[in-house]
């Protein structure tokens, strides 16, 4: 916004303006932009996907374990607390910019671990779903994990931020042109800075998009609706 409200003052005092055609603009600004924003977009619905593919195996493991008359009480209880486990850490390692997954990990394995030692209570059946659903945990969680580290392609995203920074360089002077040196200054500068706000504005929301899991932009997902014990 400075770079614009600069450069529209240098345009009048220099008395610099010519004509081109902004389409060229539009095609090195708009397109790279709206690319970046949808994808962005998308990686936020694979996010909520996801989480709800992770909560749900989740109790589906629970609803199994819960089922298998053979386990104790306290039994149960531990792989419950072994559950709580994995979504409160899922849901810590998604809210930082920590990309380690080896706690994470550990804590997954517990149930593997947890049905190994209990195998001659749990029916062959019953350990063949759980399994099943340990798959979907492990996928929704590397999803997930894959998500958190990989953003959008750093280059097109730089381009788009460069591109944005020169447009008052190019765009003032073609401005003042086409509304005319005559025209009040006040028109000129509102188109232009109006102009800059729009594009940084767009900007802004894919980059903020783009990362949904650490609660800064607006849209950002929710991450305590898909603990295990909401």
């Amino acid at each position: 916004m400075t770079i614009a409200v600069v450069t529209l003052v240098l345009s009048y005092k220099f008395e610099i303006y010519y004509n081109i055609d902004l389409t060229l603009l539009s095609i090195a600004i708009i397109f790279p932009l709206v690319f970046n924003i949808r994808g962005s977009f998308r990686r936020r619905e694979k996010a909520l996907e996801h989480l709800s593919q992770l909560r749900s195996s989740l109790k589906t493991i629970y609803y199994f374990f819960m089922s298998t008359t053979g386990l104790t009480e306290n039994d149960k209880q531990e792989i419950t607390d072994i559950l709580l486990e994995i979504s409160n850490k899922i849901i810590i390692h998604l809210s930082n910019n920590n990309y380690d997954t080896k706690d994470l990990d550990e804590s997954i394995d517990k149930i593997f671990k947890f049905v190994v030692d209990k195998n001659e209570l749990i029916p062959k059946r019953l350990k063949d779903r759980i399994y099943r659903f340990l798959n979907d945990l492990h996928e929704s969680i590397e999803n997930l994990n894959a998500i958190h580290v990989h953003r959008t392609p750093i280059s097109l995203k730089a381009y788009c931020e460069y591109f944005i920074y020169i447009f008052p360089f190019i765009y003032t002077p073609a401005m003042i042109y086409k509304i005319g040196v005559d025209a009040p200054l006040w028109i000129t500068g509102f188109i232009v800075i109006f102009s800059e706000f729009m594009l940084i504005s767009l900007y802004n929301i894919q980059d903020q998009m783009e990362y949904p899991f650490d609660n800064v932009g607006l849209d950002d997902i929710n991450l305590d609706i898909f603990k295990f014990d909401r």
